[in-house]
Order: C-alpha cells, then structure tokens, then sequence
C-alpha cells in the first residue's frame, strides 16, 4: 500500500468519523474498547436510505409477478432479492473497519519462517528466500518442498537455513506446514507462500499483538509486486493502480476485525504455535486450510487480528486461468468448510462471527445470481416473454432509486477501493468459475491445485471464457432479433424493448471488455517482471565513452537506460556498467537487445536502450532482487494509488466543500551529480525529475540532507546536460530494504542547459 492509503487508514478525517467502542455486546468482538473509523454522516445516511428503498422496491416486486411466466419472475425476483441480501451483509461487515497501531514486539521469541514449496521456479523460490532471511527480528527461516527436489535442497543450503521435504504429498498444502509443526519448537510461526517476499520490518511490525495472550493469528494484506498481472487495472495518466483484490484487503478484512472475524489467508500471517496445538494443527479436509484454520481457531475462543499495513509482496496471476483455478479453489473449499465445520449455527462462534463467514462464503452463490442477470434480457428479446408486468413510469420510479443507490452505496462503504466499473467487469469474467465453486458444497473430496505461475496459451484462455463468449453472442444477437421481432410482430411494450436493449447492451459491453482484456494478457509472455523504479547509474558504452545515465524497467536479468547516445549502440553490442543503489552499487555487463526510439517523423533519436544482462556476480545480483522485491517502492516512487474519489466525496469537492485531493507526481527522472554547499564531500549520485520547461522539480537522493539544503547539481537527460542550483524543501523518506532513499521537493535558484 503507498502512503497515501497508510495516511488515509490512520487519519482520514474527511469522509469518515473514528470512534471509541464503549459497550459490551454479545456480538461484540470482546469487550476491551476499540477504535474504528466509521461511515461517515452523509454515508450513512445514503446507507440507509438504500436500505429503505430496497424494503420499499422489493415489496412492490411482490405484486409484479408475471403469472404466465411464473417460474421466469420468480427466478429473477430471487437474483434481486439475493442481491440486497449481500448488500446488506456487506454494509455491516464495512460500516466500521477496525484502527491498529502495531505495538513494539516483545524481545527473545522464538519464531520459524515456514515458506512452502511443490513446483515452483528455483528463481521464484530464490526471491523469497532472500527477503525472508533479512527479516529484522531474529527467526529461523524453513523451506517446505512438498516436490522434494534435489535444487531446493541446495538452494536452502546456499542460504543457509532448514530444509524439510516428504515423500508423499497427503493434505497437500496443510499436511506440509504440519509436518514441519512435527519438527519446529519455536513459539509462533511465520508463513508465506514460496511467491510472497516479507519487507523487513514483517516481524517487527507483527508480533507486538502477541502480548495479548488471546491472539491467534496476525494476518496482514497479500499484495503483490507485478503491476501488470491480471487482477491489476493501471491508468498511468492518473497514477492508479486498482487490484481485484483491493476491496477485500483494504476495506473488508479491517471490517470484519472489528468482529473479531478476519481470516488467515494462507500468507503473509504469524500464527501462535500453542493455538494451533490447541485445535489440533492446520485444519485439513478442505483446499483452503487458511480459511478452516481460522473458523476453528474462531470457534476455541481465540482472537484474530487484522495489521492493515503491505507487508510482503508476491507474484499475481498474469492470466485468466491461473486467475480462475485461484479462485475456483477458493470458492470449492469455502464450500467444504462451511459443510465440515458450519456457520450459520455455529457452536463457539459469535453472532457476528457467524454473519461475516455466511457473507464470504455466500458470494460464491454471486456466480448463479450474475448468471440469471446475464441470461434475462436474451429471454425477453427472443421470446417476448416478460418477467414482470409492470413498465413504464410505475416500473422506473421503483428500479431507478434501487439500482442507482445500490452502486452509490457500494461505492460509499467501498471508501473509494470499490470501483464498480472494474468489479462489474470481473464479475463477468468469473461468474461461470463461483457458480461451479458452490458444487463444491457437495463434493467430500476435492484434490489441491497450486495456483500456475505461468501464462496460459491463448487457446486455453479462449475454453475458459467459452461462457462469458457464450453470453457476448447471446446478448449481441438478442439485441437486433429483439428490435426486429418487435418492429414485425410487436411482441412486447415499446418500454419492454428499451429496458432489455439496455439491459443486454450492458451485458454486452462487460462480456466483451473482459473477453478482451484476457486476450491481451495471454499474449503477453515477459518471465521476469520489470520494476518502473528509476535509478542512476554510470555506463560505458562500445567506443570507451562513459555517461551518466537513468536506468528504469529494472529487473535481476535487465533494464532500460535512458541517456544521450551520440553512437547509439546497436542490437547485441555490450555496454558496462554500475547501477548506484540506497547501500551499494552493482556493477553489470549487458547486451542490447533493443533501440526504444522517440521524436517526430523529421527528426528521431534513440532515447534508450534495452539491455539484458549477461554478466552479473551473484552477490550483487541477490543484492538487486533484496532491493526489488519485498517493498512497495515502485508505488512510493511513482505516487500511485489504489483509491478513487467516493461519490460523496466527489460532490464535496465539486461544491468546494473538500479540497482536491493532489499530491507529487513526478514524471521523468534523469540521473544527475550534486553536492550540498558547505560540504567538501565529492560529489554524489542521485535523481532529478523536471517540469516541462527544464526546471528541477525534485530530487532523489541516498541520504537526509540538511533542511534547507542548496543543492549544486548536475543533470543527465536524454538530449541535454546542465547545471542548477535548486534548494531542497519537503522532504518524504522512502523505505527500500536497503536503506531508505529521500525525495525533495526543490527550488530552483539557476539553471543553464548545455546540448
């Protein structure tokens, strides 16, 4: 998460009020006195006046029933009705999200890292490992290799730490953890998946809760480094980057901490050992050990805790079908847990408990509503048959306030995570894989699929969305036969025709922009996700010249180098040189292996060069990835987001009433030599982003420097060079796991541009 969501979460003030929870209830999570941020009083008030209008729309519903086509107006009546039902669950798991501040961890626990393993890459594995031993709090790091592998085996003994493999794979993921339970004395466990790299600070941030002696678990959210998977929606222009996931880690999970109902999820969670002694180990006989490890630690009386801070950062799915078998997964084993260990009448659970687990597991049942939703309007064109018999006027007085304010509301409680547009559309694209998840309901033994790392063939992609391209053809097709069957025979209400046009072109547009989008994202086939984190470095290219230049889509096997080329090197040339890190400097040798060219027709020049590297030592190429992976640089970097205006907040800001939210954005950064005056040090390397009239804006730099500071630069773009003088001002420090790198704010004093 960037520090634009952390400064929300801990003091956002404007949309949201916080409060101290003064009373014992039964449905309460405990009766200590806990502070959350509540809905805020406009919020609210559209919360409830959706509730409202819901009772109001679905009472008149009762008396709209089409009685030749009963069973078709009672199918759709239930996909409404079931849809206010989980609007309404939802609004009580978010209408307040639980505040933590980590406290400091006790000193001498004894914690084991567990990082299980069946099939994943060497390289993969290597990048966790890495992250996961410079942990600050002292622990002892496993890997758990379920594939028993003669290459984990000597990459666990390259680090340095235990290896644990079994023979057979009983229990799949939960038999491995438990296994290594067998043989690890430690008082709390750390686990994260094998793709999941801790930042530093996991521990420290996390085992401070473990003072209160009723705390299981601490889980934190499970976010993810590669940008462009395809659970990531990124609009460059306005520094945002919407997840799939956003809403639940963001908004859902601290709602359901409030109730002392938040999950484990498998990753990126500590878990106290003597409460899983207490309910007999990780919970095995369903494929999602995480979500039936809680339910029973829930059940023995034990509290959870939800640290909403991005600690530890994995790899997404890059495609739709490693993105559906997740998912799939996911649905099938809540399915069995809820058949294994009940909800609804749940012994040991509280009230509250009981509904937030009905609420996750129920969305799965989404997949059937969406379904119907998807089918009607093809129906009514095709055969004239209406599910209601009611148009016109009385119908759209009814609908209208209902379907607008459900969406509002959505995106109220959302608290800007929500984003309709993109939640409709992946809705769309895994309605077919919830409605086969809920199978799972009667299904006693269901086999473990590790999530595929992998992109699918674009065959494989095109089956798995056979029935979001079913329901594009079905709905582009009932829109023309429906105009023409009604222009011949009038077979339905001029208003019948309008209503489901709309209504299938909405389906249309949603199958299509999701059919689409998986097309794009199986054709993409980089191994290796490339960091947009600009750093300088110093490279001296085929004709022995050396130059300061920018370096940018950085990976451990590349990057892009963006400088002035005189002699543009050419495709398969080597180029030298040293990448400038917050602790270090990495020297590489690397071959090109593209011109990214830029200018007009007239006059076109190589702005950069691709490069591979070729050489690289591997101390220094683990002191790279330690850097790359295991933070949330590249969004500190780059100013991103998560969140949207709410539309409460957009009409406040409209009316003048809120002020619009700005921040820094920097756009391109050129490598650059300074020194602050006064000081005799030699020079030093950092970064410099413009404005459009060649004025420095900001800088990066590997040190705090003095407040105040008049900083004597040089600068390195892509067509000029020059000197400034420029004053340092705000300043934002950047946590790396490294050290921290500074950003300014500056002002210039004198600037002179050489060509």
């Amino acid at each position: 998460m960037n520090s634009d969501e952390r400064s929300l979460e801990e003091k956002d003030e404007r949309t949201s009020a916080r409060h101290r929870s003064d009373s014992e209830s039964s449905t309460g999570p405990s009766t200590e006195r806990i502070e959350y941020e509540s809905l805020g009083g406009f919020a609210s008030l559209i919360a409830l006046t959706f509730v409202g209008v819901s009772i109001w729309y679905l009472t008149w519903r009762l008396g709209t029933f089409n009685e030749q086509a009963l069973g078709f107006s009672l199918l759709l009546y239930g996909a409404e009705l079931y849809g206010t039902l989980t609007a309404l669950l939802h609004l009580f798991m978010t209408w307040r999200l639980r505040i933590r501040v980590a406290p400091p961890p006790p000193a001498g626990l004894k914690v084991d890292v567990f990082i299980p393993t069946y099939n994943e890459s060497v390289e993969l594995v290597r990048n966790t490992l890495i992250a996961a031993t410079h942990m600050d709090y002292p622990h002892e790091t496993w890997l758990l290799d379920d594939g028993n592998r003669p290459e984990m085996a000597a990459l666990a003994k390259e680090f340095g730490i235990r290896y644990l493999a079994r023979q057979e794979n009983t229990d799949a993921k939960a038999g491995n953890l438990n296994n290594a339970l067998r043989h690890s004395k430690a008082d709390f466990i750390a686990i994260f998946d094998c793709d999941h790299a801790p930042h530093k600070s996991f521990l420290t941030r996390t085992l401070g809760y473990f003072r209160d002696e009723k705390v299981a678990f601490v889980q934190t959210p499970q976010d993810f480094f590669n940008l462009d998977s395809y659970q990531h929606r990124w609009s460059p222009n306005r520094k945002l980057v919407w997840t799939e996931q956003s809403l639940f880690f963001r908004v859902i999970q601290r709602g359901k901490d409030y109730w002392n109902a938040a999950f484990f999820c498998g990753s990126c969670a500590v878990i106290r050992r003597s409460a899983l002694d207490a309910i007999g180990g990780f919970a095995t006989g369903s494929v999602t050990e995480d979500l039936h490890t809680s339910i029973r630690m829930h059940k023995a009386g034990y509290q959870s805790v939800y640290h909403p801070e991005s600690l530890a950062f994995g790899l997404a799915p890059n495609g739709v079908m490693p993105f559906l078998k997740q998912r799939i997964r996911w649905g099938q084993g809540a399915m069995q847990v809820w058949r294994q260990e009940g909800v609804v009448f749940a012994r040991g659970l509280t009230l509250a408990q009981r509904i937030n687990y009905f609420a996750s597991m129920a969305t799965y049942f989404d997949g059937w509503q969406k379904a119907i939703f998807y089918i009607a309007p093809v129906i009514v064109l095709f055969t004239g048959t209406m599910p209601i018999n009611a148009l016109g006027a009385e119908f759209l007085w009814h609908f209208l306030p209902y379907y607008l304010l459900n969406f509002w509301v959505f995106e109220e409680v959302g608290r800007g995570f929500g984003n309709t547009l993109y939640i409709e559309q992946y809705n769309m694209g895994r309605f077919a894989g919830f409605a086969w998840a809920t199978l799972g309901l009667f299904r006693k033994r269901l086999s473990f699929i590790v999530t595929p790392k992998e992109i699918p063939p674009r065959q494989e992609s095109l089956r798995l969305l056979m029935p979001q391209i079913v329901i594009l053809v079905f709905n582009a097709t009932a829109i023309p036969v429906g105009i023409a069957l009604f222009l011949y025979w009038r077979h339905l209400p001029i208003s019948g025709v309008v209503a489901n046009v709309i209504w299938a072109a909405v389906n249309l547009s949603l199958a299509l922009g999701i059919v689409l989008f998986s097309l794009r994202q199986s054709q993409f086939r980089r191994k290796e996700y490339r960091f947009p984190i600009p750093l300088p470095a110093l490279v001296t290219l085929a004709d022995g010249t050396s130059r300061y230049m920018t370096v940018d889509n950085i990976s451990s096997n590349g990057c892009k180098l963006y400088g002035a080329f005189i002699e543009p090197p050419q495709v398969g040339d080597l180029v030298r040189g040293i990448i400038f890190l917050p602790a270090g400097r990495i020297p590489f040798i690397g071959e090109v292996t593209a011109q990214i060219e830029a200018g007009d027709e007239e006059e076109r020049f190589v702005k950069a060069i691709g490069c591979r590297f070729v050489v690289q030592d591997w101390l220094y190429r683990d002191q790279l990835k330690l850097f790359l992976y295991g933070s949330d640089l590249q969004w500190q970097l780059l100013s991103l987001t998560e969140r949207i205006p709410t539309p409460s907040e957009w009409i406040a800001q409209k009316m003048g009433l809120l002020p619009s939210s700005s921040q820094f954005m920097p756009k391109n950064w050129a490598a650059m030599l300074y020194r602050i005056a006064g000081e005799k040090n030699p020079h030093e390397v950092g970064l410099v982003t413009m404005t459009n009239d060649r004025r420095p804006e900001a800088v990066l730099v590997f040190r705090a420097l003095p407040k105040g500071a008049m900083i004597d630069g040089r600068f390195f773009t892509r067509r000029q060079a020059g000197d400034f003088v420029v004053q340092a001002g705000e300043e934002r420090a950047l946590q790396s796991p490294l050290s921290p790198m500074y950003l300014y704010q500056v002002s210039p004093v004198a600037v002179s541009h050489v060509d």
